[in-house]
Parts: structure tokens; C-alpha cells; sequence
């Protein structure tokens, strides 16, 4: 399958070649069709499988087809994202894809002056991307129109309900006209999401592409069973042992990853964090500077998870387990990506077994379990394994001078 068959118009598939993007993911080749057609589609597939392509390319070529542009003025499709990082990845795709056709699209969201982003408005943009906090901000104050929206996308939207963005999404629905095409992405698909997807959606295509909460079949992964004193020895071990040069590292608290990166630092990593309190300046300093590897290590909480991408990432590390299973799975899709290998490596501490039990109920029997020559030989702990039989009692603490 290609692009080409796809009917993807020469202008687009150009720009496509430039990126080295020669044949659709399997999302794109089952949703970009029906939005073609102008049906309203409900997708829902994992992290990686190329979401944003399956809806940026048809929507640029609907554009270009329809001269859009030329018609009324107003905003003619509205991208809802959940993170600001996953907001302007989508508008860097929109960048890439529609070189060759003349659209003017902007990226709003909060943490940032709105300077910039109400005098693009002003300016007049085709295709707006935002976040739904900035966007009902800039709505309230008049900078926003959404009357003339032609199509609407919200995606991620498990995680927008997560982040507590469900009345934003309400408010925002009821400005949009009612004669629309919507498109609808979701990594999971609980009983909320359902319910919001049947009053939003109009004789829905679904497209599906793994079951729900499946982890990417091209990653590994690997576990290691680790006391939690001893995690930035064995990091240090694992990045030795692995030879690591550019991995994503996963932690559940923004203190928890503002100390491991000084700790990195201190011995000598170069590592930077990226969470919910630092500011967008920083946040997009850090991820430049992982994108083009002058950073070795980026510390993240899953806030941002999901607002990650980055081309060709090697190895995702779960310094800390997710409380909740299907987190992991968002985590460890940041790698094996369109197609790519990649390999996930989790530490589990004993506080952490019940986190443990869940994924291996949602994974399956698919994770090895690593030992380490400092390390007791220790063994995976079955899903179904009562709990007074499972403990980390025999696991030894390294030997030898901390050097963190």
C-alpha cells in the first residue's frame, strides 16, 4: 500500500517523500478513505501507529480541493489536543504535510503569554490546534470564532477526560455548527468515551487497528526487579550494560524527576525534565534538546506522555511503574514507532508489585524478566500469584562506593 493508493494528491505525497514517509501506517490506511469521503470516523488505535497523519493528510488535501481558503473567512477545522507538546507536534505536522498548499494553521495553548497566539488569530488562520483550557480562555475574550468550523478533531480524547477537560470539550461543542465532519481518536475506549463519541459522532465509520490497550508489537520489554534505593545504581548499570545513548524515562512525580536529573547531571548524564510545572520555554528547550540528541536522558511524568515524539526513540525506561496498567502502554508506545523497533525497560520496586500485577494482566507473558550480576537472581511474579507468596526479600542491594 502507498500514499498513491491512497489518493493522496502529488503535493502532499512530495511533501511526504521529504519527510521519508513512503507507505501509510495501518491507521492512516483505514481512516484517511472514509475522511476523504467526509464520513465522521471514530478511531482508536495505540500511541505511534500515526494518528495525526491519518487526519492532517485528508484534511489538507479536503483544503486543497475545496479551495477553502478562498471562501468565507473564519477558522474552517479545529484540532483539539490534550498537552501543549502533543498540540504542537500536530502543528509541526500540519507544517510538514501542507508545504505545498496554501493553508494558514496556528498552534494556541496555555503557559505562554497570548501575545503571539491572539495576533496570529487576528492575522486569520485556516486550521487552528489547541488546548482546550487557552482556546475557552481565547473564546471568552472574543479572539475566537467557531461558526464557521467545516471540521472538528479531537484527539487523545481519553486523556483530555483524564486531565479533567470533559466541560471545556462540553462548552466548546455547543459552539461549533451542528453540519460538520468530526473526527474522533482515542487510545482507549471506556464506557465516557463511548458516551461522548455517540453524542458528538453522525453515522460513524469505527477504525480499529489493535486492541484496545494492546502494547506495540515491535517493542521489547524487559523488567528488572529492584529495591527502591538502589534504581540510580541499576540506571546507571542498565545504561552501561544496554549501551543507551537517547532514551525517555518515565517517572510518576515531578519532584521524583526534577532529583534524578540532578543526580544524572551529577554524574556526569546529560538529562533534563519535562512536567507539568516547568514552563513552556523550558519544557520546549528540553524537548528540542532530545529531539536533536544534545540530551541524553529527558525525565518525564506521563502529564506529558502522550506529547512526545520523537523520531527513531530507541528505549523507553520506567524508572518508576504507573499506577494505572494502560499508562504503561502510553509510556512504552513513545518507542517502536511507525514500524520501528524499540525496547522498553521497567524497575519495579516492592512497594510497586501491585503496579507489576496489573500490567502483566494487560500485556500478558511477553515482558523478560533481566537479572544483573549485583543483583539475586529473582524471578517474575505470575498475575494470578497470590499475594502472601510474593515478596522481594531475597533481592541483595549493590555492593561497593555509591557513585551518585
Amino acid at each position: 500500500m502507498t500514499f498513491e493508493n491512497l489518493s493522496i494528491i502529488p503535493q502532499i505525497r512530495e511533501a511526504l517523500n521529504k519527510k521519508g514517509y513512503l507507505n501509510p501506517t495501518p491507521i492512516q490506511e483505514k481512516a484517511i478513505p472514509f475522511i476523504l469521503e467526509g464520513k465522521d470516523v471514530f478511531g482508536c488505535a495505540q500511541t505511534g501507529t500515526g494518528k495525526t497523519a491519518a487526519f492532517a493528510l485528508p484534511i489538507l488535501q479536503l483544503f486543497h480541493a475545496k479551495q477553502l481558503t478562498k471562501k468565507t473567512p473564519g477558522i474552517k477545522a479545529l484540532i483539539l489536543a490534550p498537552t501543549r507538546e502533543l498540540a504542537i507536534q500536530i502543528g509541526e505536522s500540519f507544517t510538514d504535510y501542507g508545504t505545498n498548499i496554501n493553508i494558514k494553521h496556528t498552534v494556541i495553548f496555555g503557559g505562554v503569554s497570548q501575545g503571539n497566539q491572539t495576533r496570529a488569530l487576528q492575522q486569520g488562520v485556516d486550521i487552528l490546534i489547541a488546548t482546550p483550557g487557552r482556546l475557552m480562555d481565547l473564546m471568552n475574550q472574543g479572539f475566537v470564532k467557531l461558526h464557521t468550523i467545516e471540521f472538528f478533531v479531537l484527539d487523545e480524547v481519553d486523556r483530555m477526560l483524564d486531565m479533567g477537560f470533559i466541560r471545556d470539550i462540553q462548552k466548546i461543542i455547543t459552539k461549533l455548527p451542528v453540519k460538520r465532519q468530526t473526527v474522533f481518536f482515542s487510545a482507549t475506549v471506556p464506557p465516557e468515551i463511548k458516551k461522548l463519541a455517540n453524542g458528538l459522532l453522525t453515522n460513524p465509520v469505527s477504525v480499529q487497528v489493535a486492541a484496545v490497550s494492546a502494547p506495540a508489537e515491535a517493542v521489547k520489554q524487559s523488567m528488572y526487579f529492584v529495591e527502591k534505593q538502589d534504581k540510580k545504581d541499576l540506571l546507571k548499570l542498565v545504561l552501561e550494560k544496554e549501551n543507551i545513548n537517547h532514551a525517555l524515562v518515565f517517572m510518576r512525580t515531578k519532584h521524583g524527576a526534577n532529583k534524578l536529573v540532578k543526580d544524572l547531571v551529577k554524574f556526569g548524564v546529560s538529562a533534563e525534565a519535562i512536567h507539568g510545572n516547568k514552563s513552556q520555554s523550558a519544557r520546549q528547550k528540553a524537548l528540542e534538546g532530545f529531539k536533536n540528541r544534545t540530551i541524553k536522558l529527558l525525565i518525564a511524568t506521563d502529564i506529558a506522555s502522550r506529547g512526545i515524539d520523537v523520531d527513531k526513540l530507541t528505549h523507553v525506561i520506567n524508572y518508576e511503574l504507573p499506577e494505572v496498567a494502560e499508562t504503561y502502554i502510553h509510556r512504552i508506545g513513545r518507542t517502536g514507532r511507525a514500524g520501528e523497533g524499540g525496547t522498553a525497560i521497567s524497575f519495579c520496586a516492592s512497594e510497586e508489585k501491585g503496579y507489576w500485577k496489573d500490567i502483566l494482566k494487560l500485556v500478558g507473558n511477553v515482558v523478560i524478566v533481566e537479572t544483573t550480576p549485583k543483583f539475586s537472581n529473582t524471578r517474575p511474579v505470575a498475575a494470578d500469584e497470590p499475594e502472601r507468596k510474593r515478596n522481594f526479600s531475597n533481592n541483595r542491594r549493590f555492593s561497593g562506593k555509591r557513585k551518585f
